[in-house]
């Protein structure tokens, strides 16, 4: 697998330009099978295009000249275009695409288009990105990158930027990681989402509402690539899931974990690997006649929970004592920890006089 462009592969990255210029092209109204090409070069300013320019293009128009665009209720549009389902409040939607794009709605947009309808996003972004840059080659002779945009909203953060959903001639990102910085600092997980940072630069003058669906940023041809060389695309920003630490909402986090049945919405809990932690603490008995004790079990990692009860005790305890259990095995699933039950432990017909044990749990790494 290629990997990302190193700071020390290649030219510095877009810090070390001085000036940055962004020229917005105002376009027609586009329809499908448009040709995105000629529409780009007839909106050109005087000076034309450069070597090294990066063209920046919404989403929208790549979809409409593409025959995204479809009539009827948008919540179809969204199950369809949906993989997974992130979060969900009422009729808002956070899912991931086929692309692999976690976004609202699926990136479904309703705006900027007719009413009754709903823009797709790009079967792919990514090589619709390639077959522009080519055809601006062949037919103007210049190498330029190309950045195809979308809006998202951003997790902490309110408010929406531009990001990239497809890029040819640009790098997705640039992996800085293992230089120096000026303080003699090594950089470790640096890696500066250069095709979003073009993304959101080039929206600052193509607006939402300004006819303007396209860009040019000039004065980045230090990350351009050569001719020929389209780089790896967008598609280099999607984090796996198994690195998101993100993946769910905090609702649909706690469902998987109670429901332990969603073995793609469990693969976003952390790695299995030994838990430092008790993955039980802070689990306390509300009932004075339940207690729970949580020791280290012999295997590495692993972890035993019990759960007692004293005498006779009365159904509110044993009804505490059944919810105290289920929390163990919800905080186990959490910890992506196999967990097995003692068989010897299991609650007794006849409660005896003093503490006794009713259920005992063995947690560890699978």
């Amino acid at each position: 697998m290629t990997q990302s462009p190193r700071a020390d592969d290649q030219a510095p990255g877009p810090a070390a330009g001085s000036r940055v210029e962004i020229i917005g092209l105002a376009w027609p109204e586009v329809r499908a099978e448009d040709d995105l090409a000629a529409l780009l070069l007839a909106s050109l300013p005087p000076a034309g295009l450069l070597d090294g320019d990066i063209v920046a293009i919404t989403s929208k128009v790549v979809s409409k000249a593409e025959g995204r665009l479809l009539g009827g209720d948008r919540r179809d549009a969204v199950a369809k275009e949906t993989v997974r389902v992130v979060a969900r409040r009422g009729d808002s939607v956070i899912a991931e695409t086929r692309h692999g794009w976690v976004m609202a709605a699926a990136g479904v947009d309703a705006s900027n288009t007719e009413l009754g309808t709903a823009l797709l996003l790009p079967t792919d972004p990514d090589d619709s990105a390639r077959r522009l840059r080519e055809a601006v080659l062949e037919r103007a002779g210049r190498n330029v990158g190309v950045v195809i945009t979308d809006t998202a909203g951003r997790a902490w953060r309110n408010g929406q930027v531009d990001v990239a959903v497809g890029c040819a001639g640009v790098p997705a990102m640039i992996d800085l990681s293992g230089t120096t910085d000026p303080y003699g600092n090594v950089l470790v997980v640096t890696a500066p989402a250069t095709a979003d940072e073009v993304a959101s630069a080039a929206d600052l003058v193509k607006g939402k509402t300004s006819a303007r669906p396209a860009a040019i940023l000039r004065g980045l041809d230090m990350v351009v690539l050569a001719p020929g060389e389209h780089g790896r695309g967008a598609r280099e920003l999607v984090r796996p899931s198994e690195l998101d630490l993100f993946g769910l909402g905090t609702r649909e986090a706690a469902v998987a974990a109670a429901l332990r049945d969603d073995p793609v919405a469990l693969a976003h809990f952390p790695p299995t690997g030994p838990v430092g932690d008790p993955p039980f603490a802070g689990v306390t008995s509300e009932d004075p006649h339940v207690r729970i004790s949580v020791r280290p079990s012999t295997q590495p990692g692993g972890w035993t929970a019990e759960i007692e009860l004293y005498g006779g005790a009365a159904p509110h305890a044993w009804l505490h004592a059944g919810r105290l259990w289920e929390r163990f095995l919800v905080l186990a699933a959490a910890h992506r920890l196999q967990v097995d039950t003692d068989p010897d432990a299991l609650p007794a017909p006849t409660p005896r006089h003093g503490w006794h044990s009713v259920v005992r749990i063995h947690a560890s790494v699978a």
